[in-house]
């Protein structure tokens, strides 16, 4: 598949086949944010692999899923669930930390795993202070986001904006139809 064939198709997904994703995906996942650009090469951004079935379980009620939909579509059902979760944390006691390192990290994370057949979800819509606790973060590691992983059991398709709207909705064979800003609307000029 060509380059843009895979962003095309690396996609949010949220429901998910009851299998294992393989450690070794997870931390390839991990190694490739690891090295992703960053500013000043501060490598601020830290990492933590939740794997284990209880752990998985335990994170599941502490994170919120596809805020535009009614909580019964966008939640996944127990036999649904994603398998893995990677914490995606920022260090704050060094120098630098900053939003911009932790999104090209994310990108790289989500990119090597998809590039196995894992798909992934950003979640941002978290109980950051019961999630900290639970993977007991040291003081000084601030919990920015959790990715949820595991093999996709839907499809997610790239759509154009209806009336404006950006929200993402279901459609009849519950797959994801993502609204995507066209082109002409995004490039406002060459020169």
């Amino acid at each position: 598949m060509d380059m843009m064939e895979f962003l095309r198709s690396r996609r949010t997904y949220r429901r998910f086949a009851q299998r294992a994703v393989a450690p070794e995906i997870l931390t390839e996942a991990v190694d490739a944010a690891r090295i992703a650009s960053c500013g000043a090469n501060r490598q601020t951004v830290r990492y933590c692999i939740v794997e284990s079935p209880a752990a998985v379980a335990a994170v599941q009620p502490l994170v919120h899923w596809a805020a535009y939909l009614p909580r019964e579509q966008g939640t996944p059902q127990p036999d649904e669930q994603p398998t893995a979760f990677i914490a995606i944390l920022q260090d704050d006691r060094l120098p630098g930390a900053n939003d911009v390192d932790i999104g090209l990290a994310l990108g790289s994370l989500t990119a090597a795993a998809w590039a196995h057949g894992v798909g992934s979800c950003i979640m941002g819509a978290i109980d950051r202070p019961a999630l900290t606790k639970l993977l007991g973060l040291p003081e000084g590691l601030r919990l920015c986001y959790m990715v949820a992983l595991g093999y996709p059991t839907h499809e997610s398709h790239l759509v154009e904006i209806q009336d404006g709207s950006v929200k993402y909705y279901l459609d009849e064979n519950r797959n994801y139809c993502v609204p995507k800003r066209g082109m002409e609307e995004v490039l406002i000029k060459t020169l």
